[in-house]
């Protein structure tokens, strides 16, 4: 079976790190998978996945993802390549897909990986979105409510079967058997979110709680980047938090990072289901998240909620559990008991699944 999976870069984000995650388990199931990127600069998932020995194919190394040139490309890929799946991620390759499908004949599935965008701001954008959405013969969720969303943004009643749900997964060992960072002594008690610096998420609210904690006592990681990366900087620095809200950029050992925390947190406008959300509840740590799309339903009975921009809530739910270790201790077990049900191997089973019924009886 031959699918290929299509993205706009390997930046770092959700839809990104999971190529990294699931493409090598995909081939050690048999599938012959190719990744193609738009925009295939040098990036840490990039080279994870060439080690991985996944195959990438790039149309450019910089310039717009939007690039009509892409379309053609893509169109003269798809003519001269023959796969069994064509699977999109991202709003740019999901369109030029479609528009690729209407001139070559290719069998096309989609991964929607939030509950929201920009684009359904636009109610013009609705009519090109339905009609895109019409080219895929199934279109995956990453959480019920991105697939609600989805149904309801498109007017889709619930006996339209294409559309599903398959709830991202992580490897929850790697992260709960890691070690805390070597050689480090925390003089603090550490809170960590994971995160790109991108609108969608809300590190603002989670800077603005560290003006509620005690400064003697707590210290925040917010590892990641992106374009509001000078925007959060310059609120730190507004706040006099520069001495205790650190940037630390991408890493590639967030594991140990997060071994490395007291409480770990994730402050969004919105979620489709964020993979740091799960990450986050596998080190054995509390996981406190904002009470959005996405991350109540993944945190709820487990985790802890805030209320959405509720900066005083937040702080206050991380001094709870700091002096309450009976708290802190259930929570932290609570987290990790709920992680271990969106293991990565569930996650392969069910796109395993949706393959072999796209590609037909020949592969069951």
């Amino acid at each position: 079976m031959k699918v290929l999976h299509i993205i706009t870069s390997l930046n770092i984000g959700g839809a990104e790190k999971l190529m990294v995650d699931l493409l090598p388990r995909l081939k050690q199931r048999g599938v012959e998978v190719e990744l193609l990127v738009f925009v295939g600069n040098r990036t840490m998932f990039y080279d994870q996945l060439e080690r991985d020995g996944v195959k990438i194919t790039a149309f450019a190394e910089k310039g717009s993802v939007y690039n009509p040139l892409h379309l053609i490309r893509l169109y003269r890929f798809l003519k001269k390549n023959h796969f069994d799946v064509v699977h999109t991620h991202n709003t740019a390759p999901q369109l030029f897909a479609a528009l690729a499908a209407v001139v070559c004949s290719v069998v096309l599935c989609t991964t929607e990986h939030t509950t929201s965008n920009r684009r359904r701001d636009w109610k013009w954008y609705r009519f090109i979105d339905r009609w895109m959405y019409s080219k895929y013969s199934r279109v995956i969720c990453i959480s019920d409510a991105a697939e609600h969303n989805l149904r309801e943004y498109l007017g889709c009643d619930e006996t339209e079967k294409k559309y599903l749900t398959i709830y991202n997964g992580v490897d929850v060992n790697k992260f709960a058997n890691a070690q805390p960072l070597q050689g480090f002594h925390a003089e603090k008690k550490i809170i960590t979110m994971v995160a790109g610096f991108r609108y969608q998420k809300d590190q603002d609210t989670l800077i603005r709680a560290m003006q509620h904690l005690p400064r003697e006592e707590y210290e925040l990681w917010l590892v990641g980047d992106g374009e509001r990366r000078g925007e959060l900087e310059n609120l730190v620095a507004s706040l006099g938090l520069n001495n205790y809200v650190k940037f630390l950029g991408v890493r590639g050992d967030v594991p140990s990072l997060l071994k490395s925390s007291d409480v770990v947190v994730m402050s969004s406008h919105f979620e489709g289901l964020s993979l740091s959300n799960i990450e986050g509840m596998s080190v054995g740590k509390p996981f406190i998240a904002s009470d959005v799309d996405g991350l109540h339903e993944m945190t709820i009975g487990a985790g802890l909620l805030f209320r959405h921009g509720d900066d005083k809530q937040l702080a206050e739910l991380i001094k709870t559990l700091m002096v309450n270790y009976v708290l802190y201790k259930q929570i932290a077990t609570q987290c990790l008991q709920r992680a271990k049900l969106y293991d990565i191997s569930k996650m392969v089973d069910g796109y395993m699944r949706v393959y072999k019924h796209l590609s037909g009886s020949r592969f069951l």
